[in-house]
């Protein structure tokens, strides 16, 4: 089983070597291939996966302190399935996509190899082939991106990205460096291991756990474009609609693999949690904000993966590591449907303009009612807040009753109140000639989605770490002294309450339409900030600027030029 292993992050590195060397010239033939391996590559690993479920063994092919390493542990293979699935999707759709581009073979070979080094990446045993790999990642990501060299928008963006990259590598290598010196090993488990025996270990005066954990979470905030290093993500749309959908539902996730492949460093650095679960609120926020206003399909996809990933990283900050995983993983598959079907959802909107028709020929020729009914404004109300709340608690208290008791648990139900409530408001302003129908299938719905969610991800946790110990150490790292959790329940409480009440009012009464001019000044003024995206690619685009020019006098001076 161990070789079939080695095989699977092997055989799409084979592909790109043999489509490279013979088939440069042969378009069908490379793109059959590459397809054919990345099939392989998926009925392996699940292979090895369904082997893992028989034995519960985690093993490390090729350990003895070498680099090279493969970590066969649930976080891998799981990993390994879920990238090779969006590698083959990817490939089946590029074969048609791709077909009039030029470099046909040469995009296959480049998706093969950032498959490879996608499933080293996650499956690394060792330092040097983890740094190896997140390194490899982002110069295949360069070439794939800029892969048409007809655009220089294309190339300007995929730089950009790469910039972006680099600084995000310096604090993973600066980690791992500390982590080789404290430790004397760069095998991943031994190091795990010697934590677990000395987790107050110092350098320099500070607890290693705490320092390396602060540098993985600002390489995993790079790689997932937290806010602010985000502006290299919705940038990139002028690549291959393929590359877009591959990396965003597979590569822009390498943080929350980060977070969980350095768990137990986490386990002993809190305030690093906390910091991280600000970084990914703001980030959600903002990202979602963005994408609100965007009036490009793709662009719009950008930011929502933004926020997305800011959800992410906002669990790991949490401690539910393994829900982190579980929401990247079908965000992956969700948003790459997205991508690959933008140009469909282009051509509907072509077809259907969505202009409002004639209200005469409305009434008498489609026979619509004037003045679709909707439910009292009261009674959508209470649905709105009471159901999610009590669908959410009931189904964890079922599941797992002891997990009221951790902190990072109540926020978590918390946000999904709120997401609840927002998805019922929203079924609320759908106009229907039988609203309560429409209400009472969006509820059954909802329940039986919240129940199914809840079950999957208490057992995908418990297959990730089966140690339970180990996760409520993640859970006791995130969590904050009671008074000052309570008093943030409870003003999140009062401003999502609130909020929901003041948009029910405006919209039982039209206010929105009635701004005064102080607020509708406040509201110009935050859509300008929004629609600048809060001026940050402003920032550093002046900061490239600034660098520019003195970089020239730093020439001048020297007689360089």
């Amino acid at each position: 089983m161990e070789s079939l292993a080695i095989l699977v992050p092997c055989l799409p590195v084979a592909s790109a070597l043999f489509i490279l060397g013979f088939l440069r010239t042969h378009r069908q033939a490379a793109a059959r291939l590459s397809v054919g391996a990345t099939a392989l590559t998926l009925l392996a690993g699940a292979v090895v996966f369904v082997h893992y479920l028989m034995v519960s063994h985690v093993a490390v092919v090729g350990s003895g302190g070498r680099w090279g390493s493969l970590w066969l542990d649930p976080l891998s293979l799981v990993l390994w399935i879920f990238v090779a699935g969006i590698s083959l999707i990817v490939h089946i759709y590029s074969v048609r996509y791709m077909i009039e581009e030029p470099g046909y073979a040469r995009f296959f070979a480049l998706l093969d190899l950032m498959t490879a080094v996608i499933l080293f990446m996650v499956s690394a045993a060792d330092l040097v082939t983890l740094l190896v790999a997140w390194f490899l990642v982002g110069v295949f990501l360069y070439f794939l991106l800029g892969h048409d060299h007809r655009r220089p928008a294309a190339g300007r963006y995929a730089l950009w990205t790469q910039l972006t990259y680099r600084f995000g590598d310096l604090p993973l290598w600066f980690a791992a460096l500390i982590l080789i010196h404290c430790y004397h090993s760069i095998s991943l488990p031994v190091i795990f291991a010697r934590i677990q025996q000395a987790p107050h270990l110092q350098l320099w005066g500070l607890p290693v756990t705490e320092l390396t954990g602060s540098l993985v979470a600002l390489a995993a905030f790079a790689r997932s474009a937290q806010f602010p290093l985000h502006t290299w993500l919705p940038y990139t749309m002028d690549g291959p609609t393929p590359v877009s959908a591959l990396m965003h539902a597979g590569i822009v996730n390498a943080g929350g693999i980060l977070f969980n492949r350095f768990a137990p460093l986490f386990e002993h650095a809190g305030w690093v949690l906390h910091a991280t679960f600000a970084v990914g609120l703001v980030t959600a926020v903002t990202g979602s904000a963005l994408m609100l206003i965007q009036n490009d399909i793709k662009r719009s996809l950008g930011y929502s993966t933004m926020g997305q990933m800011g959800f992410m990283v906002m669990e790991c900050g949490l401690g539910a590591f393994p829900l982190a995983v579980f929401h990247l993983i079908a965000h992956g598959f969700f948003k790459a449907s997205l991508f690959l079907g933008a140009g469909d959802v282009i051509g509907e909107a072509r077809a259907h303009d969505a202009v409002p028709p004639d209200p005469i020929y409305v009434s008498v020729v489609e026979r619509r009612p004037a003045k679709p009914s909707r439910l009292p404004w009261l009674v959508a109300a209470s649905l709105t807040v009471l159901v999610p709340l009590v669908v959410l608690s009931l189904s964890h208290l079922f599941v797992s009753r002891h997990l009221f008791f951790e902190q990072g648990v109540l926020v978590l139900l918390f946000f999904g109140w709120v997401t609840g409530a927002q998805a019922l408001f929203a079924a609320h302003k759908m106009s229907q000639q039988n609203p309560w129908r429409l209400m009472i299938g969006i509820l059954v719905s909802f329940v039986i989605i919240v129940i199914g969610y809840t079950l999957i991800s208490h057992y995908f946790g418990r297959l990730l770490y089966p140690d339970e110990h180990e996760s409520l150490m993640l859970y006791a790292a995130a969590s904050i002294h009671r008074l000052s959790f309570d008093a943030l329940v409870l003003i999140l409480t009062l401003i999502f309450v609130g909020g929901w009440a003041l948009t029910f009012l405006a919209d039982s009464r039209d206010l929105g339409q009635n701004l005064s001019g102080r607020w509708r000044s406040a509201y110009l003024g935050l859509y300008a900030l929004l629609s600048r995206e809060l001026y940050v690619a402003d920032a550093y685009e002046r900061l490239g600027q600034i660098l520019l020019h003195w970089s020239r006098r730093l020439n001048v001076w020297l007689g360089w030029c």
